[in-house]
C-alpha cells in the first residue's frame, strides 16, 4: 500500500502538469520491478488527438523502452479510473496490475461504468486495485470548476 501511494503521488505530479497546460488533470505511470518505465499526462488538447490519454501515452512509451508490446509484470498507476479505450490497451498490452485513485462514473471502464478488466470472456484480466488519493479528486474538481467559470 505504501509503495502504491508513492507511485500514485508520482502520477499525481503528472496530472498537475496536465492541469497547468489546460488538459484534464490525469497522470499515469508504468512501473516494473519498482522502477518507473514511463510516465505521461493527458495531452488530447495539445496534440488534438482523442487517443492521447495519459494511460495510452504511458503504455506506448513503456512498450518502446522495453522493446515489446507485452508489458507483463508491469503495473499501471493512474490518478483516474481508465476509460474503455484505455482498458482495451491494457488488455492488449498484458499489463499485470492496475492501481487507480479516482473512480470515473461517466467514462470508467474498470468498475464504475463498465467492468472490462474483469470480464471472464477476455483472455487477460489484470489485478485491479483502487487506492484513495484525495488530492487527485480535488485536482479534478478544481479543473472542472475553473473550466465552467
Amino acid at each position: 500500500m505504501k509503495r502504491d501511494l508513492h507511485f500514485l503521488n508520482e502520477a499525481l505530479s503528472e496530472a498537475k502538469k496536465a492541469f497547468s497546460y489546460g488538459e484534464v488533470p490525469i497522470g499515469a505511470l508504468i512501473v516494473k520491478n519498482d522502477t518507473v518505465i514511463s510516465r505521461a499526462f493527458n495531452r488530447k488538447e495539445f496534440l488534438q488527438d482523442p487517443t492521447a490519454h495519459a494511460e495510452l501515452l504511458a503504455i506506448r512509451e513503456a512498450a518502446r523502452k522495453l522493446n515489446s508490446w507485452r508489458l507483463n509484470g508491469c503495473t499501471l498507476y493512474s490518478t483516474v479510473e481508465p476509460c474503455v479505450m484505455c482498458c482495451g490497451a491494457i488488455i492488449q498490452s498484458r499489463i499485470s496490475r492496475i492501481v487507480y485513485a479516482v473512480p470515473d462514473p461517466k467514462f470508467g471502464g474498470v468498475e464504475s461504468l463498465y467492468s472490462m478488466l474483469s470480464d471472464e470472456r477476455s483472455n487477460h484480466r489484470p489485478v485491479v486495485e483502487r487506492v484513495e488519493l484525495p488530492e487527485a479528486a480535488e485536482l479534478l474538481k478544481e479543473f472542472f470548476k475553473k473550466l465552467r467559470s
